[in-house]
């Protein structure tokens, strides 16, 4: 696995993004690499903004390549507030802008563009793992 651990994490969501997608890992394709940032996007956005009070602690950020029929995975680990995202109920997007609850569209998007997303709970960390097949 390419990783980095960022710390700490206050101010650096777009350094974090862009560190993974650099990656040797993601591949040179247009409409995958929008699908891939939009959800790194999102799911790096949210540790930023609510794993720690104030930005006051550390992610690590990495990617890997698996299989015959790659599959590449990318993994954000904190230590930061238990949470997982995935618990959290998907938008009616059936209605207007002004009338959804607030929250919960990126994750919902990460859940579109991306083959499946995990989240556990484990050793004080929360580990978010997302993939995506590479054929």
């Amino acid at each position: 696995m390419i990783k980095k651990r960022f710390n700490p994490i206050k101010d650096k969501s777009s350094e974090i993004i862009e560190f993974l997608m650099s990656s040797p890992d993601i591949p040179d394709d247009d409409i995958l690499q929008f699908k891939l940032r939009l959800s790194i996007e999102e799911a790096v956005d949210n540790v930023v903004r609510y794993a720690y009070d104030g930005g006051i602690g550390w992610l690590e950020a990495g990617t890997r390549i698996e299989g015959s029929d790659p599959i590449l995975t990318i993994e954000l680990r904190d230590a930061g507030k238990k949470f997982n995202p995935l618990e959290r109920k998907d938008p009616d997007i059936s209605l207007n802008a002004e009338d959804r609850q607030i929250g919960g569209l990126g994750i919902f998007l990460c859940k579109k563009m991306m083959d499946s997303i995990n989240y556990r709970y484990e050793n004080g960390n929360n580990v978010l793992t997302m993939t995506k097949k590479l054929n």
